[in-house]
């Protein structure tokens, strides 16, 4: 199958019922503050690492509990996440910031631009995507190497984040027209699934 469109390849991914068992927006406990401690502490390792992690950190997960913490408790309960000298401060400080230029993380959800997340220590474009798509529900697809792996399948191969995410949502935006959020995140939970799956068949 090569039809070089994005929702094409959404409706390929569909028919596999891939988010049979998630939940609706995929990422666990989406639209939360939970969502911004996660895209960070996955960089560079797996999501069983991050769920170890955030077991650690019940108690604080909301951002009112979470920026006071201190720095080195905050690296012994992220320890399973590895890179924990350098995500721990990162964290602290986006917690920090985001309480003092938006008051509260619901304020943060509604206000929040990529321009500003990118502005951030540690926040590339993929992290800045997933804390908009999956934590504030706005209309940003996430690009991943498991996007990337998926794509070149169909053929479809950029150099550029911008490149595949441009790609991916304009092909989308022209296939629906509400709850675009909605389906971005399922699209890269599909994708992720996908890759997941594939691996267990090798």
């Amino acid at each position: 199958m090569h039809e070089k469109d994005s929702a094409s390849i959404y409706a390929f991914l569909e028919k596999k019922n891939l988010l049979q068992d998630a939940s609706q927006y995929w990422w666990p406990n989406a639209g939360s503050f939970e969502v911004v401690i996660g895209a960070i502490l996955t960089q560079n390792t797996t999501w069983k690492n991050v769920e170890r992690s955030l077991e650690n950190l019940k108690g604080y997960l909301e951002l009112e509990r979470f920026v006071k913490l201190e720095e080195e408790d905050l690296k012994e309960k992220i320890r399973p996440s590895g890179f924990y000298n350098q995500k721990a401060p990162r964290l602290l400080q986006l917690a920090k910031n985001i309480e003092a230029e938006f008051g509260d993380f619901y304020s943060f959800q509604k206000r929040v631009t990529r321009e500003w997340l990118l502005a951030q220590k540690g926040i590339g474009e993929e992290s800045a995507d997933a804390i908009l798509c999956y934590g504030c529900f706005k209309e940003e697809m996430v690009v991943d190497t498991y996007t990337k792996r998926l794509l070149a399948e169909f053929g479809i191969v950029f150099k550029k984040y911008s490149e595949y995410k441009e790609f991916l949502e304009s092909g989308m935006k022209r296939a629906y027209r509400e709850h675009l959020n909605l389906h971005y995140a399922r699209f890269h939970g599909m994708i992720v699934e996908y890759n997941k799956q594939k691996k267990l068949n090798l």
